[in-house]
C-alpha cells in the first residue's frame, strides 16, 4: 500500500480547530456544557473535552466508550469534508482512553501472573481491537504469549507461557502470512492492528499520547507478536 504523505503542523492544527468547532455545535445542540483542548501528538490532531458535569462526561463516553468513539468518527468526517483529506484526529472525553488502558493493563498482568503459577493458558473476557491490542502489547513485554479466539463481538485473547523461542519464530511466521508485511502507523502491525476499527484507538507505550489503528477488511486470525524493523507507514 502506498504511504501516506506527512502533513505539516499548521495542516494538523487546522484538522484540531475543524474538528472543535464541529463538536462544539454538537454541545451546544445537546446542551452539554464542556471545555475543548487542542494539540498535536504523535504527529496526529488531538481533540480532548473536559466537561465539569460528572453526568455529562458519562453520556459523552458512553457504553463501553461507544459514544466518544461514534464522535471520533463525526469529527473525522467533518475535517475531511472540510480539508478533502482522510484525518486521523483522535478524540478522548476527560481522559477516559488513558484511564481505560490502565485498567487492561491490570487486567494482562493479572492474567499473566496467574499463567506463570498454574502454567496454564488463562483466557480473558471477550474485548474489542483496542481492548486486545492493549493486552498483546503488554503480553509481549512481559515475554509471555497471547493469541486471539473467535469471532466479533465475543473474540478474546488467551495468555499462556512461551515455551521456546521457536514460539517466537511461528508467531512471527504467522503474522507474515496473515498482514503480509502490512504497518500500522509507522510500526509493524499485528492482525489484531490491521483490523481494528477505525473507531478505535491504542496507545502508545513510552509516552501515553494516543494514536490509532486503522481497518483492513477480511483479516480474521489475530497474532500477539509484530516485527519491529519495519519502518514505513502503509494505510490500512
Amino acid at each position: 500500500m502506498a504511504q501516506e504523505e506527512s502533513k505539516t503542523i499548521e495542516q494538523l492544527n487546522q484538522e484540531a480547530d475543524i474538528a472543535a468547532d464541529y463538536l462544539e455545535g454538537l454541545l451546544d445542540i445537546a446542551d452539554y456544557d464542556g471545555d475543548i483542548e487542542l494539540g498535536v501528538r504523535n504527529n496526529r490532531p488531538t481533540v480532548q473535552i473536559v466537561a465539569d458535569d460528572s453526568d455529562d462526561i458519562k453520556h459523552l463516553i458512553g457504553h463501553n466508550g461507544e459514544v466518544v468513539d461514534a464522535l471520533q468518527q463525526l469529527a473525522r468526517l467533518a475535517v475531511q469534508q472540510k480539508t478533502g483529506d482522510r484525518s486521523h484526529l483522535i478524540l478522548d472525553v476527560d481522559g477516559y482512553l488513558k484511564r481505560k488502558r490502565q485498567h487492561l493493563r491490570d487486567l494482562a498482568l493479572d492474567a499473566i501472573d496467574e499463567a506463570r503459577e498454574t502454567g496454564d493458558a488463562v483466557d480473558l473476557r471477550p474485548m474489542n481491537s483496542f481492548e486486545r491490542k492493549v493486552v498483546h502489547d503488554l503480553v509481549r513485554e512481559e515475554g509471555f504469549k497471547s493469541r486471539s479466539h473467535g469471532e466479533e463481538p465475543h473474540r478474546y485473547v488467551s495468555i499462556y507461557l512461551r515455551a521456546s523461542d521457536q514460539d517466537l519464530a511461528d508467531d512471527e511466521d504467522a503474522d507474515d502470512e496473515v498482514v503480509a508485511g502490512a504497518v500500522v502507523d509507522g510500526e509493524a502491525g499485528t492482525a489484531d492492528e490491521i483490523e481494528t476499527t477505525d473507531l478505535n484507538v491504542v496507545a502508545d507505550e513510552e509516552s501515553d499520547e494516543i494514536v490509532e489503528a486503522d481497518e483492513v477488511d477480511g483479516v480474521d486470525e489475530v497474532e500477539a507478536v509484530t516485527e519491529d524493523s519495519a519502518d514505513t507507514e502503509a494505510e490500512a
